[in-house]
C-alpha cells in the first residue's frame, strides 16, 4: 500500500492517538511497511490511513456513523470508506469477510473527529 499523500501531516499525527485498541474484538497490529499514518486490525486485515484528500460533495452512497460520515466504495473484496467532511480524511478498507461492512466504521468515530472538520455533512 502506497502511503496517502499527507499521512506525515500534524493532523494525522493528532489521529493517531485517537486510533481504536481494537475493531470488532480484533486487535491492532502492525503492518509490514507501514505507511505514515496507516494502521491494521485482524486477519484479513482492516486497514485505516488517514492524509487522504477529502471527497467532495458527490452522489456516491454516504453513510453516517456515530455522527461522522463516510463516503461508501465498493472493492473486488470488500468495501473502502472515506471520512466525509474531514480534511485531511481517513480511508478504511474493510474485508469481505467483516461483512457487513459499515458496522466497522464506529470505531472510527474518535480518531475522525480528531481531524478538522469542513462542515459537509451526510445528507
Amino acid at each position: 500500500m502506497r502511503p496517502a499523500r499527507r499521512g506525515d501531516s500534524a493532523a494525522c499525527a493528532a489521529v493517531g492517538r485517537h486510533w481504536p485498541a481494537s475493531v470488532g474484538g480484533m486487535e491492532r497490529i502492525d503492518l509490514p511497511d507501514d505507511p505514515a499514518g496507516a494502521v491494521g486490525w485482524g486477519d484479513p486485515t482492516i486497514i485505516a490511513r488517514c492524509g487522504m484528500d477529502s471527497p467532495s460533495p458527490t452522489t456516491d452512497e454516504c453513510i453516517d456513523a456515530n455522527g461522522i460520515g463516510w463516503v461508501a466504495r465498493p472493492l473486488p473484496d470488500g468495501m473502502a470508506f472515506v471520512s466525509y467532511g474531514r480534511d485531511p480524511a481517513i480511508e478504511v478498507l474493510v474485508p469481505r469477510q467483516y461483512s457487513p461492512e459499515p458496522l466497522i466504521l464506529g470505531a472510527f468515530a474518535d480518531a475522525a473527529r480528531a481531524l478538522p472538520d469542513t462542515g459537509h455533512h451526510c445528507r
